[in-house]
């Protein structure tokens, strides 16, 4: 999360122009919920011809949904690709400049919601909206998760056997586990779920008693699920599932458990307050959380929000964390988090 703290830092420096009062100018069109919403949306869509997608999705997810959208309405998918900061910060940049570029963002909970702050994002409706948890969704509406990370126990299974993994983090406290652990070096977000749901005496003494284990911390979360391919690590405490899932179905030695407490971050999904395309936007957004996107979602091995795909994290107990929590508490948990873990 701390890569995304100087982008939210930098956009509140100017955010509050006259770009946070501007009325939004597509309004009328995303939250339109006549009996004809569908068949005008398709038909203004085609109109515009094309959609712009800022997305830290893979190209090999973002390709196939883009390229499963144009065939079924006819609108090309233009996608620029970057890590979640990254995507942010262009927006930011554009905005800056009054550039309207981008009808459509998909990335990280937390950096969707730190637009939505900056009233880049506008609010929308979608029929789709009912299938997703009222609860993950936010009040101002400039968003919905469209897939969910979760933090699982990612191990080598050359090395670790699934039932001698415990069922609770506090498991790993136990001596045989020391110097066989890994965690990624930047999860803060991680401790503060785990502290939140245990409360402050059981969790920071977690935290403590975890830290003098003294896991190897590595840096990427991609790198950890390689590391644990490798056997270089054998298990990781915060790997992500869609990582492990990913390297697990290229037939790699690695497998994974939801050890409680699970943290679940929401993945999102916002239209553009300015979008150049409003209607191709609108359009996308619905197809990315309908029942067909939100199946290639997980056909891919990501975890999607929507209740109408069953998957094998369905039945996962898992609790969400929240992006607004998460932004206005950031330098608290990473502050917790270097003194325990990075020896700052």
């Amino acid at each position: 999360m701390r890569s995304i703290w100087c982008v939210v830092l930098l956009a509140a420096v100017w955010g509050q122009g006259a770009l946070a009062q501007a009325p939004a100018p597509h309004q009328a069109i995303f939250m339109y919920k006549g009996a004809d919403r569908d068949a005008r949306l398709v038909e203004r869509a085609k109109q515009e011809g094309s959609v712009s997608v800022y997305t830290s999705l893979a190209p090999t997810e973002a390709t196939p949904l883009g390229e499963a959208f144009e065939k079924k309405y006819g609108v090309k998918v233009q996608f620029w690709r970057g890590l979640s900061d990254g995507v942010v910060q262009r927006i930011i940049s554009e905005a800056r400049g009054r550039r309207h570029t981008f009808d459509v963002v998909e990335t990280n909970g937390p950096e969707v919601e730190s637009l939505a702050r900056e009233q880049v994002l506008s609010e929308f409706f979608s029929p789709h909206l009912a299938d997703i948890p009222a609860s993950s969704l936010p009040k101002h509406g400039m968003w919905a998760p469209d897939r969910l990370n979760f933090f699982i126990v990612a191990y080598n299974t050359n090395k670790v056997k699934r039932e001698d993994l415990p069922k609770t983090y506090e498991g790993f406290l136990e001596p045989k586990w020391k110097g066989r652990i890994s965690m990624e070096a930047t999860d803060s977000e991680w401790m503060a779920g785990v502290v939140k749901q245990w409360g402050e005496a059981r969790g920071m003494g977690f935290m403590r008693k975890l830290s003098d284990m003294k896991p190897d911390m590595r840096k990427g979360h991609v790198l950890l699920a390689q590391l644990i391919s490798s056997g270089e690590v054998e298990v990781g405490l915060t790997a992500y599932h869609a990582n492990a899932e990913s390297f697990k179905r290229r037939g790699a030695p690695v497998d994974w458990a939801p050890v409680e407490p699970v943290i679940a971050r929401p993945q999102a999904i916002g239209i553009a307050r300015n979008a150049p395309h409003p209607h191709a936007a609108l359009l996308f957004t619905d197809f990315v959380l309908s029942r067909e996107g939100q199946e290639m979602l997980a056909a891919m091995g990501r975890s999607p929000a929507s209740r109408a795909v069953k998957t094998e994290t369905s039945a996962i107990n898992y609790v969400m964390s929240d992006p607004v929590v998460i932004l206005d508490e950031n330098d608290k948990w990473v502050k917790l988090w270097d003194k325990h873990f990075m020896g700052k």
